[in-house]
């Protein structure tokens, strides 16, 4: 593997933990919002990544950068709170909040952003590598 596919590889991730950042941002942004029907209700969102294997080379390529596959709406079932007085209750009474984890959603933050700084720590340890190698020549 050359040290110029390590900047691909870890460009890549970097791009996808910063996706995974805004997702997470999104939905901690929306945690506390609130609804009169669950079809409008903000559902967590998550990134799914997969390995961009058919921009790899196959000739025994050992890295492979990620990309963003999907984002994909969470499955957790919706709260449904009855609060007749609220003014987006519905017919019912109840109003809806979204399927968000807040401690989950930091978990996930402070997983990206550490994923994030290894990312941009191999970047420059591979540049400084290539700087000494350039320098050798001297």
């Amino acid at each position: 593997m050359s040290l110029f596919n390590v900047f691909n590889v870890t460009g890549s991730a970097m791009s996808a933990e910063s996706i995974r950042l805004n997702t997470t941002a999104s939905n901690m942004a929306n945690a506390n919002t609130v609804s009169s029907s669950a079809a409008q209700t903000y559902k967590a969102r998550h990134p799914v990544f997969e390995a961009a294997l058919q921009s790899a080379s196959y000739q025994r390529e050992e890295s492979v950068p990620v990309r963003v596959k999907a984002i994909v709406e969470s499955q957790k079932p919706l709260t449904a709170e009855y609060n007749p007085a609220h003014p987006l209750a519905n017919a019912e009474g109840y109003i809806y909040k979204p399927n968000v984890n807040v401690m989950e959603e930091m978990a996930n933050m402070i997983s990206a952003s550490r994923s994030y700084q290894s990312n941009v720590q191999v970047a420059d340890a591979s540049k400084q590598m290539l700087m000494r190698t350039l320098q050798m020549g001297k």
